[in-house]
């Protein structure tokens, strides 16, 4: 077995801050993808966004819908496509597990963040979510705020 290179560490190259924001996550779950040889040098460079992505269940499987990952700018004609649909490597009890979550519960599979791990492979970290309503969006907001303005307070006078 390959132990990691000293000085390896995970590395993140793309964030869905909006998520966090927009959803209550549930539950987190890291999960493989299956990529082709421009999208990981891609990856590398830091040219990727999964603001508007989310998972699907297609048939057994799950996948990545609409995760921009840049074309490799010294690719060649066969390039990959920026948006195509890309599998999520999961085990199947826990592809069963998140398609039970989807069909019984309404939720819904977003991906948090991108990210190389300690051995050099790219991950997507998913969560299962619940959409927030708009005055959930504000009490999270105002409980953010507060939580800010007591560290002031704290740091202030303490």
């Amino acid at each position: 077995m390959n132990a990691p290179k000293a000085g390896r560490e995970i590395r993140v190259i793309a964030e869905n801050r909006k998520a966090r924001h927009n959803y209550f996550i549930e539950d987190e779950t890291e999960a493989g993808i299956m990529l082709v040889g421009t999208e990981v040098k891609s990856l590398r460079a830091g040219h990727a966004n999964i603001g508007d992505a989310f998972a699907e269940v297609r048939g057994e499987e799950i996948f990545l819908i609409n995760a921009h990952i840049q074309e490799y700018e010294f690719g060649n004609r066969n390039n990959h496509d920026a948006r195509r649909p890309r599998k999520l490597l999961l085990n199947r009890r826990e592809i069963n597990r998140i398609m039970a979550a989807i069909q019984r519960k309404g939720y819904t599979v977003v991906p948090l963040n991108i990210y190389f791990n300690e051995r050099g492979r790219v991950k997507v970290k998913i969560g299962l979510a619940k959409g927030k309503q708009l005055h959930d969006k504000r009490a999270s907001e105002k409980e953010r705020d507060w939580s800010r303005e007591k560290g002031r307070l704290l740091k202030d006078h303490g």
